[in-house]
């Protein structure tokens, strides 16, 4: 990433650029990400290709004023970390699911930064609702977060692989818990953005991918609740959990939701066009 695109996603964010890699300044970029990039996956249903290549994440994120789901939220939050004097590793997760059985292998990517001044930090501006702000990576413990009480675990015996999930627990992964359910378990190797290439390929074509089933552009608000727009759904949840929840009939209304409430100016509503089953 060169001066200019770190410059314009830094505006993006409205941050100025930092001084130095720090947990605050990690903290502070956390935040923000969540309330000026959505949690989108509009381009699956708007026929959209999906490139997970930095210059074109930055590209949507920065240039086009998009959002996108885990892989290129996390993909483009770290490059832009690292380009901030941060270290970053991008890791693969599987996302615990109904009875506890996880998901296929590259499901969600994470990133594990190290500051300089306050160790390694679990960044995850990708996950839709979920921590404001990073997990101390080493805590076992639980840490408080506006969003919830999270912890992160090693993966034991109780977890889903014992329970008849897809597969075990190795013995590195870590489970991410969230207000005392198991989120995803992490596996620890360092991964590549290409390696999510098969994983992203998955979520946005297969009809078992949630991607594919349904439409959802998400972001916390400056106030710290939430706002989402699930099809033609529009909810607004207050921090103390109050929700208002208002059908958007006309397409105009739509349209507007999308610009007003997510900065994302579109030509036509998206609608979910499910794949069809092969065989």
């Amino acid at each position: 990433m060169n001066a200019d695109e770190v410059d314009a996603y830094l505006h993006r964010l409205g941050a100025e650029h930092p001084a130095w890699p720090t947990v605050d300044v990690l903290r502070e970029l956390h935040l923000r990400h969540l309330k000026a990039v959505p949690f989108e996956n509009l381009s699956i249903h708007l026929g959209e290709e999906i490139v997970l290549e930095e210059k074109r994440l930055v590209e949507k994120l920065v240039g086009a004023g998009r959002g996108g789901f885990c892989y290129e939220l996390n993909g483009a939050f770290g490059a832009l970390l690292t380009a901030l004097g941060f270290d970053v590793t991008l890791m693969a997760a599987r996302v615990h699911g109904d009875e506890g059985r996880l998901g296929i292998p590259f499901d969600h990517l994470a990133l594990r930064v190290r500051t300089v001044d306050h160790g390694d930090w679990l960044a995850d501006v990708g996950f839709g609702a979920h921590s404001h702000y990073p997990l101390a990576f080493s805590e076992r413990g639980e840490q408080s977060d506006p969003d919830g009480i999270f912890r992160i675990v090693e993966a034991g015996p109780d977890a889903a692989g014992a329970r008849g999930g897809h597969g075990s627990a190795d013995a590195a992964d870590l489970d991410v818990v969230r207000d005392g359910r198991r989120e995803y378990r992490l596996e620890l190797r360092p991964r590549a953005l290409a390696d999510f290439a098969v994983g992203a390929w998955w979520q946005s074509t297969s009809p078992a991918s949630r991607f594919t089933q349904s439409l959802v552009c998400s972001r916390v608000t400056e106030d710290g609740g939430r706002v989402t727009l699930a099809g033609r759904s529009l909810t607004v949840t207050a921090p103390d959990g109050e929700r208002d929840v208002r059908e958007l009939r006309a397409d105009a209304e739509v349209l507007a939701a999308y610009r007003e409430r997510f900065g994302i100016g579109l030509d036509r509503v998206p609608e979910v066009v499910k794949p069809g089953l092969e065989g």
